[in-house]
């Protein structure tokens, strides 16, 4: 409900000082068209402060085009006005009554008294006016409107895609390639309501999942939609790592303000995989001020990691505590059905056509988005550069080659470089993976561990055993066969083994 009613003057006032913060934001032509010639009406205040504000428009063409193309710069420079939060309206009426009737009300006084008798016609000749201007508010734009929306409408695509390529987000990383499923529809939502509200409808939003899944898929589908609104926007993109590198630049430089600056007056961060902060103390201590400041401005903050907060071994707890007061979402490993609606997707933009048996067939093979994104790289490269046909003899060539890569065997490796690697991979201490705590992560990369001792070194039970505190065989064989489960039950720890592998695999070449 409604408690107040700005006045006219009021009105007046506000429109005049957001006309001269939009006119340095727009090209004249784009000021004088769509701006000048719809002015704001009305402004209406509820119980919560929060406006309403009205603009009228002569033609439904005109208020589609500024619903489409300058709502939100209409939204923020009206709320920086008028210190509220605001929703825009737009009506179609006579724009021209409300910037002349203030004229028309001082020239009446004017007229009574010179000449009273040109009164008695007035109301005729206003109905009049009124109504040719209803009647010009159905007709078609004209042509300098048309190109001015075109104009209008480009302008915007060619800003937000140079922004995007900017900040360094992709552009095929967007909603209408995003596959959607049970798998990760909630997590598609939430993106969705945060690129379309961001800083109030879920902050921080934090997506956690496996290689693969979409998280950054997802990620930067939220930058590239708020930015297709707005390409304005304060944006920032980087992954955990280049966080951390820029943060230990900035300090060995001495430029830390400069920093602090960039990072805390962001419209919009976005941190891919900030699982990666964690253990590095001076990195979380300037992050946690960071998304205090951001968090406290009403800045949007969405971070991506391969686990939940509660399991990233070394995070800070007053970090972990932030994180989970936002909205967390699991994305699962994809089902069939969504890689097969993936790959086609994916075919399909890099013009290829991949008949949907053979897409099945595929899916049936290869786990997770960024294996399947490898495949098609490979079929393209078989058509385009060799010139051959798509058929299922190309397919399990392919798929038998890609799969030879992935599982290459690991030789002249060492039992200690084995340890190393894993717990580097899982972020814990040597000493931890060889000892005894029963902590989940830890747990986990011990069991792998001894599982790679086993199958690709072809270690003993007995001996892989004494690099774990002496433990005897059948604590080992226990391990080995509970990795083997979670290998055939499609687990994130099939991925895991499979990155193993590769880094195994280039440590036994030097």
């Amino acid at each position: 409900m409604f408690t107040q009613t700005l006045s006219e003057s009021e009105i007046t006032e506000i429109w005049k000082a957001s006309q001269n913060s939009l006119k340095t934001q727009l090209t004249p032509a784009v000021f004088n068209t769509w701006i000048v010639s719809n002015p704001l009406t009305k402004v209406e205040i509820d119980q919560q402060n929060q406006a309403l504000a009205t603009i009228t428009c002569s033609t439904a063409f005109h208020a589609t085009n500024l619903k489409k193309n300058l709502y939100t710069q209409l939204k923020e420079t009206l709320e920086k006005n008028l210190n509220k939060t605001v929703d825009i309206e737009f009506i179609i009426g006579n724009p021209l009554a409300f910037t002349q009737k203030k004229e028309d009300t001082s020239k009446t006084k004017d007229k009574d008294k010179n000449n009273p008798a040109d009164n008695l016609s007035s109301p005729k000749k206003k109905k009049t006016d009124n109504l040719l201007a209803f009647s010009n508010n159905n007709s078609s734009p004209t042509v300098d409107e048309l190109f001015s929306a075109h104009n209008l409408q480009a302008s915007f695509q060619d800003r937000s895609k140079t922004a995007a390529k900017r900040i360094g987000l992709r552009q095929d990383y967007n909603f209408k390639t995003f596959a959607v499923s049970t798998t990760n529809e909630m997590a598609h939502a939430a993106a969705t309501a945060v690129s379309n509200n961001p800083g109030v409808a879920y902050n921080p939003l934090f997506l956690y999942g496996g290689v693969g899944v979409g998280k950054t898929h997802l990620m930067q589908s939220i930058g590239n939609n708020i930015l297709k609104q707005s390409p304005e926007t304060n944006m920032i993109y980087c992954t955990g790592e280049e966080f951390t590198n820029e943060i230990i630049n900035a300090i060995q430089k001495k430029k830390a303000f400069d920093f602090k600056k960039k990072y805390r007056n962001t419209d919009i961060l976005l941190i891919d995989d900030i699982q990666f902060i964690a253990g590095k103390n001076a990195v979380q201590e300037e992050f946690f001020h960071t998304f205090n400041a951001l968090t406290k401005q009403a800045s949007q903050v969405i971070l991506t990691s391969d686990k939940p907060p509660h399991e990233i071994n070394l995070l800070e707890s007053r970090l972990r505590s932030r994180f989970e007061a936002g909205l967390m979402i699991d994305i699962q490993q994809p089902s069939f059905e969504l890689r097969t609606a993936i790959l086609l997707i994916k075919a399909q933009a890099n013009k290829i056509d991949l008949p949907m048996e053979l897409a099945q067939l595929i899916s049936s093979k290869v786990d997770g988005a960024r294996r399947i994104e490898g495949i098609v790289k490979l079929i393209r490269s078989e058509v385009e550069l060799k010139n051959k046909t798509i058929n299922e003899e190309l397919i399990q060539s392919l798929l038998k080659s890609e799969v030879t890569m992935i599982k290459t065997p690991v030789i002249r490796v060492k039992p200690q470089e084995v340890i190393k690697i894993v717990a580097n991979h899982y972020r814990i201490k040597q000493s931890a993976v060889k000892g005894r705590r029963r902590v989940k992560d830890i747990v986990t990369a011990r069991h792998v561990a001894m599982y790679i001792l086993r199958k690709e070194l072809n270690m003993p039970l007995e001996e892989i055993g004494k690099w774990f505190s002496g433990r005897d065989h059948t604590s080992v064989l226990h391990a080995i066969n509970k990795i083997e489960k979670e290998i055939k039950e499609e687990t994130l720890i099939k991925q895991d083994i499979s990155a193993l592998r590769i880094s195994l695999t280039a440590v036994s070449k030097r």
